[in-house]
């Protein structure tokens, strides 16, 4: 009878053991992705054109998607609206897949017309929210003298990007 209470708590601490010894290969394993992740990021951050290198991962994730290489920081936004010339702004979030899906049909088209869009991430730079008055992206907003002349609001067809460019950007030229 001794010996069986021996056994069972002998097979008891046996278990215990091998549940720790499995949690501690299962947290071994989260640290070393982690660090694995993290080096990785580091090589992609170098010469990001956020000027900062705490960036969400889904920003980091875009950074060498060739629909997102016109990025402005905060700064020269508002310099370029400030100047009165004609530009065309795009509001967008890295991690939007409203964004997601659109992005690589307005850029192509923008890039065939001959029209530059600069790309303001409102996930790194969330003031720009209320300061331009985005309630959803993505937006695409054209200003001229320095005032907001039309905006385009959330997921819409390259017919809609199209008509918006020809009023705007086109008429003006």
């Amino acid at each position: 009878m001794a010996n069986s209470k021996k056994d069972a708590a002998q097979k008891k601490d046996n278990r215990l053991t091998i549940l720790l010894i499995i949690g501690f290969i299962i947290i071994a394993a989260f640290v070393v992705l982690y660090f694995i992740n993290n080096k990785s990021n580091e090589g992609k951050l170098a010469n990001n054109p956020y000027g900062k290198d705490d960036l969400n991962q889904a920003t980091i994730d875009i950074l060498k998607d060739k629909n997102y290489q016109n990025i402005i920081l905060p700064d020269k936004l508002e310099k370029k609206i400030a100047s009165g010339d004609k530009e065309i702004f795009y509001f967008f979030q890295s991690d939007c897949p409203h964004c997601k899906k659109i992005t690589p049909v307005l850029m192509p088209l923008a890039k065939d017309k001959g029209i530059h869009i600069d790309q303001y991430n409102l996930l790194e730079f969330e003031q720009g929210w209320k300061q331009y008055n985005i309630e959803g992206t993505p937006t695409l907003v054209y200003y001229k003298d320095g005032k907001e002349q039309l905006r385009v609001v959330g997921e819409q067809s390259a017919d809609t990007f199209k008509k918006f460019f020809e009023e705007t950007i086109l008429k003006d030229k």
